[in-house]
């Protein structure tokens, strides 16, 4: 039974950092792509970063580009999602998924090929 776990969310202040963890159970994260998105209050889901597996090539959002950083632990087995210079804009809740690539798809910003996904944890930025 593949099962993804968030965890790490809380309230920051903008300019704050917090790191997101994705702890994987069911199989080993080693094998394969996973990615980090989020939807915002009234917004639909927006991709935010995405690691291989084949290589640990790392892809990012415009948005979050020079402030996130996606990582793996493969003894830990779990990926993280560390977010510095927050915004009050990256409030969301933010979600792991997997699925049966080591690639991330091209169209990984959509969530093309993740068929797994965590419960989210939530992110909120304010002052």
């Amino acid at each position: 039974q593949v099962q993804l776990v968030e965890s790490g969310g809380g309230l920051v202040q903008p300019g704050g950092s917090l790191r997101l963890s994705c702890a994987a159970s069911g199989f080993t994260l080693d094998y394969y792509a996973i990615g980090w998105f989020r939807q915002a209050p009234g917004k639909e889901r927006e991709g935010v970063s995405c690691i291989t597996s084949s290589d640990g090539s790392t892809y990012y959002a415009d948005s979050v580009k020079g402030r996130f950083t996606i990582s793996r632990n493969n003894a830990a087995n779990t990926v993280y999602l560390q977010m510095n210079s927050l915004k009050p804009e990256d409030t969301a809740v933010y979600y792991c998924a997997t699925g049966s690539s080591t690639k991330c798809s091209s169209w990984w910003v959509y969530g093309h090929g993740m068929d797994y996904w965590g419960k989210g944890t939530l992110v909120t930025v304010s002052s």
